[in-house]
């Protein structure tokens, strides 16, 4: 299934007012049971869906939709053994959007708003019985193949066209469901002539218009029968930067996991910031440091992805300039493997919580 456009119900909609604060709703869209909507034909469940994604008091012409100025976040709900549901580190995703709007000059979402809006989205959903049951099956495959609620938190400025800045953004929170992300057998990644992101630019703000060129570059790489599209750096097209949508880990033969540092081209992911955690805590000697492709070519034993959509999936091989590094003979490594049964572990309840990450 992966990501699916079929919203729940309740949306969440806040508004930045002149007084400096912002006005907040949830409203109800459209909809039968849960049970009533499985049974309607595709055709009639598309029409309800189509009215559920009908928002006619935002405006069509804007800064965001004429120019990708704005900003989005994404993050999960996961159904726990007790049938409740716990969200994996929101906190962190609020943070990281206020960082987002502000570096779009645009007011900024407060961060003591985002936890209490989609936990309250998510409640109002659950009530309304839109939301997945755990499945105790999903644990013999330690969870990658578990469902999931998608949480999409937006930015939406008001009426304008000609370049400018939001100055009385919406925030919308929706919720969908999702399953894995990366499905198939095919793990296989190749470099891209491409550019996401150049320094002094939006590459650290999780901005819409940063991912038209990762969405061109991941086609093209399918296109050439691959899974994923890897950019490097801007100046000197030798260094590791990410993924089409995720960030990129390289497991040395040495035993160490590096990470591609932090800077104005990378997005701070809290996936990627989550597994340098478990990895230290591991006792496992991480490195947040740039790393050239022939480094990873020539010295990488494991390489793996991470993303709130991508959770941790690992790369069989790199291909970069008619040369290809195939990793740990083509199958999931074992420190890889680890981390992402950890992950999940911890996100659907199977594991000790010990960070305190599940709200």
């Amino acid at each position: 299934m992966g990501f699916s456009l079929s919203l729940y119900p309740w949306v969440y909609k806040a508004q930045y007012q002149e007084n400096g604060s912002w006005k907040e709703e949830f409203e109800e869209k459209p909809h039968e049971t849960p049970q009533k909507e499985a049974a309607l034909s595709e055709i009639e469940l598309q029409k309800l869906l189509a009215r559920r994604n009908s928002f006619p008091d935002l405006p069509l012409v804007n800064y965001t939709t004429q120019y990708g100025m704005g900003c989005f976040e994404g993050l999960k709900a996961f159904p726990q053994p007790d049938g409740s549901l716990k969200i994996f580190r929101p906190d962190r995703n609020g943070s990281r959007m206020h960082k987002s709007m502000k570096g779009l000059m645009m007011p900024a979402f407060p961060e003591s708003l985002f936890v209490p809006a989609v936990k309250e989205l998510v409640e109002r959903n659950r009530k309304l019985g839109f939301y997945p049951a755990y499945d105790s099956a999903w644990k013999a495959q330690h969870f990658t193949e578990g469902h999931a609620i998608y949480l999409r938190p937006f930015s939406y400025s008001e009426p304008a066209i000609g370049l400018g800045i939001s100055k009385f953004p919406w925030v919308v929170i929706i919720g969908t469901p999702v399953s894995s992300y990366f499905s198939g057998t095919n793990s296989k990644a190749i470099t891209t002539e491409m550019i996401r992101a150049t320094p002094h630019g939006t590459g650290w703000i999780k901005c819409d218009a940063n991912y038209v060129i990762a969405t061109l570059a991941k086609k093209k790489a399918e296109a050439q029968g691959y899974m994923e599209a890897i950019f490097l750096d801007s100046k000197e097209g030798l260094y590791l930067e990410e993924g089409s949508s995720c960030n990129l880990f390289i497991l040395l033969k040495n035993g160490t996991l590096v990470t591609p540092a932090l800077g104005d081209t990378i997005l701070p992911g809290i996936t990627r910031e989550s597994i340098l955690v478990l990895a230290r805590d591991k006792g496992i000697k991480t490195e947040e440091r740039r790393i050239t492709i022939d480094e990873a070519l020539e010295d990488g034993a494991e390489v793996f992805v991470t993303g709130t959509a991508a959770g941790v999936s690992f790369l069989e091989s790199i291909t970069h300039k008619e040369k290809t590094a195939i990793y740990n003979q083509g199958k999931i490594g074992d420190v890889t493997r680890d981390l992402l049964q950890t992950l999940k572990g911890i996100q659907y309840g199977a594991v000790e919580d010990k960070f305190n990450w599940m709200v």
